[in-house]
Formats: C-alpha cells, structure tokens, sequence
C-alpha cells in the first residue's frame, strides 16, 4: 500500500514530509536561541527568565525581580553564577544584571522577522529543568507606544504565544532562533507583549551607564477638557508643591493647549515630551487662562523616585 506521508519523485526519490520538516526546523531553533537563555533567582519559589544580551549583562523583567541582593543565575550548561543588579526600569519592564562570565550575547534578529503572521517561539529556563518553548505566530505588530508607567516603547508586538510561569524576561525568537525581543506579562493587563530589542538595547545603554532611565517630569495632574468653540486641551487639576511646574507659575484651572507648539489633548501627548533627553531642558507651553492665551516655559526635573 502506498505511505500517505510521503510520495515518489520520478526518479525515485521520496520527497520530505513537510510536518517533519517543519519539526526539525523549531527545534534547529530552540537550540539556537537557548544559547543566550538563562534562569535569574530573584524572587520565592519560582526562578523566571533572562537573556544574555552583552557581554557581561543579563536582561531580565523588573516586575519578577524581587530582590536586590542574593541573585543567581543559572546557565544552559548547567552552571551559576551571582549577579549585581546594574539597574531597572519599571516604565519598560527591564531590569539588567552584571555577571561576570556570562557567555553567549542573543543574536538579534531584523524587523522583518517581526511581521504579522510570522512564527515565533517564546523561550524560557526555570533550573533543572532545562529549556522551555511555547509556539505560535506574531498576531500584532504596531507603532511605537507608550506604558502606563510612561515608558517608550518602538514597537507593538503582541506574538500568539503562551508565556508560562517563569517566561517573563526570556526571549522571543524566529525561525531561526534569532532573537526579536524579551517577552513580559507585567506591561498589560491579560495579556503578554514583547518588548522589542531596539528599546531592549537603548535601556540597556541607560542602565548600564546610569543605573537608571532619566525621564522628565512636569509634577501636574490634569484631565482632557473641550474648548468652547472647539479644540480641546489638558486642565491643570493638582499641581505638587515645587514642581516644575508650580515653579513655572502654572495654576489649578489653567487648560495645557501646547507643549513646543505642539497640541496636547491627551495625557498620552504630554509623556511623548517628556523622555530621557528633556531633563533640564526648558518646554514651551501654551496655556489658556481665564480665556486668555498665555505662553510659560516649564523646565523638566527627573522623575522622583526609583530610576
């Protein structure tokens, strides 16, 4: 009887079963990424994921970094190492460690390997258990975006992949094993999304050299209003006491119209202002007060608080 799984060329040859093929290529992919894929002790019970993403420094997610002391990493080779804490960054989800024989740094794959519709494996590493994988294909990916807690991040990619217990902070890859970013679950509600490895690599560069993401902070609480006649703005609904704004002469019920002439009608739009580089960096805005249009200039301090 003839084999279902495969047929006969005209010379003879049996052509490959593409499920076999298709197989053979994850797991070439697996192997491949697992390189740089590591488990990071840093919190009870469960270790979760990093990924050797330089020479010397371990990328993980700070919402599964529990500790700032006592952490250890464990290798695909089986092999642990301590770990300093070089800095985090809870508006990206990033934290890096330093480790001193770290192996291995990710291969990073390009853009194009991030399309809709391209099969990925989200990787993770939990000790004595080896390698873990979980597949599927990217579902979304978009613009640059911005976190609840104020972080840039290039591009959203939201992969159809299932992130278990531990896989925050391990690598998502192509079918190549190439990596494409870190995946979290502590950026949205419900759901994962990766990190992308532009944004992995520009907060890398920070916390490494300043232990810390600076970004700049305004000190008001506001809320979109509509304008009469049209248009809207930001109204000023709290100011903190010696912030830079209450030190440019902002008030309680002024409405934000503009920053450096650009039109801010959401929260969203302000933020997008207020990045590593505006620290110390004086911003134009434009206000309406008592229907009067007023121009201030509001110089960013750093954000209090962690870096």
């Amino acid at each position: 009887m003839r084999d279902r799984a495969c047929e006969a060329h005209p010379e003879g040859m049996e052509s490959p079963n593409p499920l076999i093929e298709l197989s053979d290529g994850l797991t070439a992919a697996v192997e491949a990424g697992e390189k740089s894929v590591v488990a990071v002790h840093g919190r009870p019970h469960v270790p979760s994921t990093g990924v050797i993403w330089r020479a010397g420094a371990i990328v993980t997610t700070d919402h599964t970094l529990k500790r700032d002391e006592d952490v250890l990493v464990t290798f695909g080779d089986g092999r642990s190492a301590p770990a300093t804490v070089a800095g985090r960054d809870e508006s990206t989800d990033l934290a890096v460690l330093r480790v001193a024989d770290t192996g291995a740094a990710a291969v990073i794959a390009p853009e194009s390997s991030a399309r809709v519709g391209s099969l990925v494996l989200a990787l993770g590493r939990r000790a004595g258990n080896g390698i873990s994988a979980s597949f599927g294909i990217m579902s979304a990916s978009g613009g640059s975006w911005r976190t609840w807690r104020g972080g840039n991040i290039d591009r959203l990619l939201r992969p159809d992949v299932s992130i278990y217990t531990g896989f925050s902070g391990g690598a998502l890859i192509d079918g190549e094993g190439r990596t494409i970013g870190v995946n979290t679950t502590g950026l949205t509600r419900g759901t994962a999304v990766t990190v992308p490895s532009s944004t992995v690599s520009k907060v890398v560069d920070e916390l490494l050299a300043n232990g810390g993401v600076r970004r700049g902070f305004l000190g008001i609480g506001m809320h979109p209003v509509e304008l009469p006649g049209g248009g809207g703005g930001l109204v000023i609904l709290s100011l903190e006491p010696n912030g830079p704004a209450a030190k440019a002469g902002i008030v309680v019920g002024d409405v934000l119209l503009t920053l450096n002439g650009e039109a801010v009608t959401e929260t969203d739009a302000v933020q997008s202002h207020l990045g590593a580089g505006s620290v110390g960096k004086p911003l134009a805005a434009g206000i309406l007060r008592g229907g009067a249009p007023k121009t201030v200039d509001i110089v960013p301090m750093e954000r209090p608080g962690r870096r």
